[in-house]
């Protein structure tokens, strides 16, 4: 989808679609002198008195260089702030001109107030004209749509600066959710080392990749005992983006499972194909650093993705198989699918040894996370309440909700076993609880830690918000919301 700006009043462009935001509040358009303005204005009344739907569409007179009209109403939208309310109407707007085979879709926010919404409405209409139609016949062919922004011309700099920013983040948003969509007879360890391999060119990053051998020869145990019984072998992943003159580092660790049967311990089939998400950790963290590279904040950053399979063969790790995770600590693993931290063991030991200050982990961990918070909320726990709340304000501002679950000192005893130094599961209550203690003793000493468990928003059966079923790509927005804000919330 091309997105542009423009600067002319309603009544001297031809659009086949407007779109027009009303809000008691917020003052979004400004249409005085233009023909649409009594239109709206009756509209408008006739939204106060409740007499309209939240959505309103009407074809104008042939004559008109407006061809269609739609008014959607933020203040009968109570559920989401103004921010999220503006990205899901336009999300609406652009599948509305998608369904009726308009070409064209205009945005009218030529306000002061209306000035900060500009992003806003670019990433609604992205994310929003998303669709993996990659194995269907009939194409939703959104790269067909104009869609344009208009704006205050005094704010020229500021417009630009939002329509660059928020398109770079939300066409990897798509990107990210592309691959998550994906079989997991495509995205394979491998795939996303090529994925790596491709964005750090691209964004002048450094990259490292281990291969099994490298793997074995490092002693990155966690991913080995995991991607032991796969056709696919393991890989971790590294990539670098370096600040100028920066001391604080901040690392991302996201789980690159690509596909998750369980392995010995298999799982239900009912609704198993989702866990060719069970990478979405990772690739929200490959596509963040993607975005970062270009926008350049300044923090140093690294994104580690260990990636792997987790499938039962006859050389697939057992329920009761012990092995020495990088720190030295033994685990046995009491339960194969709890898989996940094992991994994630690599990436934080790895985080540590690239001189990380901050970690953040960010994966599809537990259902246990799921029954607590439902779909739309992620759970975040860690060591350092700084950290904790920096990333809770990041993703409100993105419109990622996350809520903060406790780390209690005495549920480490549900991780004891007397076969090794910790067990890889802690029962059958409170698995988000125990799952976050297990990895918060692989964190390197004196680094300041959360963990983002997003098994519940991480895919939709039904569209929801701006996004269509499937893939959200949820954590990516965040992840780069805090890298940009890191100096400003004094981390």
């Amino acid at each position: 989808m091309k997105v542009q700006l423009i600067y002319d009043r309603p009544a001297q462009f031809t659009t086949d679609l407007l779109v027009i935001i009303l809000d008691g509040e917020t003052r979004f358009h400004d249409l005085t002198g233009s023909p649409l303005d009594e239109t709206v204005q009756r509209v408008a009344r006739d939204f106060k008195d409740k007499r309209l739907k939240a959505d309103y569409f009407t074809t104008l007179d042939s004559r008109s260089a407006v061809r269609n009209l739609a008014i959607y109403s933020a203040a009968l939208s109570p559920s989401y702030n103004s921010w999220e309310n503006v990205k899901i109407f336009v999300a609406r707007a652009v599948r509305m001109a998608k369904d009726h085979g308009l070409r064209n879709v205009s945005v009218l926010l030529n306000t002061e107030e209306g000035l900060p919404y500009v992003g806003k409405a670019v990433e609604g209409a992205i994310l929003g004209a998303y669709s993996f139609d990659r194995y269907k016949r009939e194409k939703a062919e959104f790269d067909k749509i104009q869609f344009n922004i208009i704006g205050l011309k005094a704010h020229d700099a500021q417009n630009r600066h939002y329509v660059s920013r928020y398109s770079l983040i939300s066409d990897a948003i798509n990107e990210a959710r592309d691959i998550i969509n994906e079989p997991g007879s495509v995205v394979t360890p491998e795939y996303l080392a090529g994925a790596a391999r491709r964005i750090a060119k691209e964004s002048n990053l450094d990259l490292k990749v281990w291969d099994e051998k490298k793997l074995q020869k490092d002693g990155y145990n966690g991913l080995l005992q995991v991607g032991r019984g796969s056709a696919y072998p393991p890989r971790l992943i590294r990539l670098t983006y370096r600040a100028k003159k920066a001391k604080a580092h901040l690392a991302f660790v996201g789980k690159g499972v690509t596909f998750d049967t369980g392995g010995i311990s298999i799982k239900p089939a009912d609704k198993m194909y989702e866990m060719k998400g069970d990478m979405s950790g990772g690739a929200a963290v490959l596509y963040a650093m993607k975005a970062i590279g270009k926008l350049k904040p300044d923090v140093n950053v690294t994104g580690i993705i260990p990636a792997a399979e987790n499938f039962p063969d006859a050389n697939a790790q057992r329920p009761g198989d012990i092995f020495y995770a990088k720190n030295g600590r033994s685990i046995m693993v009491d339960n194969t699918d709890a898989e996940g931290r094992l991994i994630l063991t690599d990436g934080l030991h790895l985080a540590g040894e690239e001189g990380a200050t901050h970690i953040l982990d960010i994966a599809t961990l537990t259902g246990a996370c799921v029954r607590a918070l439902g779909l739309s909320i992620a759970g975040i726990m860690g060591n350092d309440e700084t950290l904790i709340h920096a990333v809770i304000q990041s993703g409100q501002n993105q419109g990622e909700a996350y809520w903060e679950l406790p780390l209690p000192e005495e549920y480490k005893e549900l991780l004891k076993t007397p076969y090794a130094d910790i067990n890889n599961i802690g029962g059958p209550v409170a698995g988000a609880l125990t799952a976050g203690l297990f990895l918060q003793e692989f964190v390197p000493e004196k680094t300041k830690w959360a963990h983002l468990d997003i098994a519940g928003p991480f895919i939709r059966e039904k569209d929801w918000k701006y996004y269509e079923a499937g893939a959200i790509g949820f954590g990516l927005k965040t992840l780069v919301d805090l890298a940009e804000r890191f100096h400003e919330y004094n981390l």
